[in-house]
């Protein structure tokens, strides 16, 4: 038969997984290194290319990110402690993302105590010394990582776990006009689901 020259969508590339399919895909999936050229780009309003994942115009925006289709954007906001990462598309720890102006000491604000190696191997924690329901595990006790506690809970750094704020008299006040007294209750109190009844099950015969 004959060879017919197509062409992917902007911002997409071939998928050459099999030649049995005609697959076009983001290129953050697909080894390009033996085929870098790529069709001129057809840019519009925060999309550099008409399809694809692409980060923020403001560098120092680290958390969110454009998704465009057909030339339009949307555009997302990575889950808190996260920033978007162009090489994989995704939002990640900034550690791994390793955008420059979106450290981890940039976006969290926040540096690991120095420790020895023998402490450091096992990612000690600590509080957020301005959110008690937050904390930070120092991986390989150099690299922040922000966590969180549960609603109505607090980071205790005596026992290095999460427990119910009014259990931590550093954090006994913190959710005090956030949520009642009544909120915090049933938050730490959930109701009991009813047991099922263990009866013989009554089988009709047919």
């Amino acid at each position: 038969g004959d060879i017919t020259e197509k062409l992917c969508p902007d911002g997409m590339v071939f998928n050459d997984f099999s030649s049995e399919y005609e697959k076009c895909d983001l290129p953050f999936n697909i080894d390009c290194s033996q085929r870098p050229k790529r069709q001129p780009p057809q840019p519009s309003q925060n999309c550099p290319r008409k399809n694809g994942y692409f980060s923020h115009e403001e560098p120092n925006v680290c958390n969110k990110f454009y998704y465009c289709v057909d030339g339009k954007f949307n555009m997302i906001v990575c889950p808190d402690g996260l920033v978007y990462n162009d090489k994989n598309g995704i939002c990640t720890w900034p550690d791994e993302a390793q955008k420059k102006g979106c450290s981890s000491k940039e976006v969290f604000k926040f540096d690991c105590p120095k420790v020895s190696e023998t402490v450091g191997q096992t990612h000690p924690r600590y509080p957020d010394p301005e959110d008690c329901q937050y904390f930070y595990v120092c991986i390989d006790g150099v690299t922040p990582r922000r966590n969180g506690c549960k609603l109505g809970q607090a980071f205790d750094e005596r026992t290095q776990k999460c427990d119910w704020a009014r259990k931590i008299p550093e954090c006994a006040e913190w959710y005090k006009g956030q949520l009642t007294d009544e909120q915090l209750y049933a938050l730490e109190n959930p109701p009991t689901p009813k047991p099922r009844p263990t009866g013989p099950i009554n089988r009709r015969k047919h």
